[in-house]
């Protein structure tokens, strides 16, 4: 299964979330038990640290997965252009990445 490409927007300084809910080929919730996720946010796909990590709570019931960003973490992302992706794990060690693109990050007036 090839990873999914959507952009998504962050403003600088608010708390940050979103849902990835992932299905099998018939529709059903893909089942995540025993998954693990990762998600970060880079300046570009070569830097070698990581920009912002994602806090990541997994739903195995509805097949979803929540990516969260505190309101201290985005304000300390200068406002631009990153790049992300998000990586589930199983319990035998394999990983597939899921979700990638790009994250714009909106300047904040308000301190």
């Amino acid at each position: 299964m090839p990873a999914a490409y959507t952009n998504i927007y962050i403003e600088q300084g608010a708390t940050f979330s979103t849902s990835i809910t992932l299905d099998d080929v018939y529709g059903e919730a893909y089942n995540l038990v025993g998954y693990t996720a990762n998600s970060q946010i880079r300046k570009s796909y070569y830097s070698a640290n990581a920009t912002a990590t994602f806090q990541t709570n997994i739903n195995s019931n509805t097949g979803s997965i929540t990516l969260n960003l505190t309101a201290a973490v985005t304000a300390n992302i200068p406002a631009g252009r990153y790049v992300y992706d998000t990586k589930i794990t199983d319990q035998n060690s394999s990983v597939l990445r899921i979700l990638e693109g790009i994250a714009e990050v909106s300047p904040s007036v308000t301190r």
